[in-house]
C-alpha cells in the first residue's frame, strides 16, 4: 500500500511523496519490495493513488511489481479497492513499514492460513524505540499498535503481537525517520 498523502511528514521531507522518502539513502518502497519479492509470495503488487504518481512512476521500472490504481479515498477504502482485485488471501504491507523483512512476510502468511490476520507490536516497544503509535488498540490485555502488515483473507481475522523491533518502525512523523536511522546505523556499527 503506497497510496497515502504523508502530510504527517511535512514539511520535513518536503514534496518527497511519503513512498519515497529514503531511509538511509533508499526510498522506503523499494525496501519494501525487495522484501516482499524476496519472500515466498509470487506477486507483488502496489496500490497506487493520485497522491503518488511518481512512486508510481518508480514502481512502472521495478521488474515484477504490478500497480494498481485506487481512488485515493483513504487507507482502509484504497485497501479494499485493491484487495478486491486480486484473489485471498492477500499480505498486504504499509510502505512506511522500511525494516520489514521476508521472514515476517512468510511467518504473517503461514499463521493466517486462509484467514485474516493483523500483526501488531506491543505499544511499549514503540516507546522505547521512539517512534509514533499512531493507533493503539488492545489485545489479550496488552496496549499493541498495528504494524502495516496484514493478511486479508476469507475469514474472520486474528491478532499476532510480535516482539520485533523492525516491525515497529512504522514511519509516519519526522520523528520517526530519525529513530529508524538511528536504530540502523546502531545495527550497522554492532555487525561491523
Amino acid at each position: 500500500m503506497c497510496g497515502g498523502e504523508g502530510t504527517r511528514l511535512r514539511p520535513a521531507v518536503g514534496d518527497t511523496e511519503k513512498p519515497l522518502v529514503e531511509i538511509n539513502g533508499e526510498p522506503m518502497i523499494d525496501r519494501v519490495v525487495a522484501t516482499l519479492q524476496a519472500s515466498s509470495l509470487t506477486t507483488v503488487a502496489a496500490g497506487v493513488s493520485p497522491a503518488t504518481p511518481e512512486t508510481a512512476a518508480h514502481l512502472t521500472e521495478i521488474d515484477g511489481v504490478d500497480c494498481i490504481e485506487t481512488a485515493g479515498d483513504g487507507y482502509v477504502a484504497d485497501l479494499n479497492e485493491a484487495v478486491g482485485r486480486l484473489t485471498t488471501p492477500v499480505v498486504t504491507v504499509a510502505a512506511d513499514l522500511p525494516l520489514v523483512a521476508a521472514d515476517h512476510v512468510d511467518r504473517a502468511a503461514a499463521t493466517a492460513g486462509e484467514e485474516s490476520l493483523t500483526v501488531c507490536v506491543p505499544v511499549s516497544l514503540t516507546t522505547a524505540l521512539g517512534v509514533s503509535a499512531e493507533t493503539t488498540t488492545e489485545h489479550d490485555g496488552t496496549t499493541v499498535v498495528p504494524t502495516g502488515l496484514n493478511v486479508v483473507g476469507s475469514e474472520d481475522g486474528q491478532t499476532a503481537v510480535w516482539e520485533d523491533s523492525r516491525l515497529a518502525f512504522n514511519v509516519n512523523r519526522p520523528g520517526d525517520i530519525d529513530a529508524v536511522e538511528r536504530w540502523v546505523d546502531r545495527r550497522d556499527r554492532t555487525n561491523r
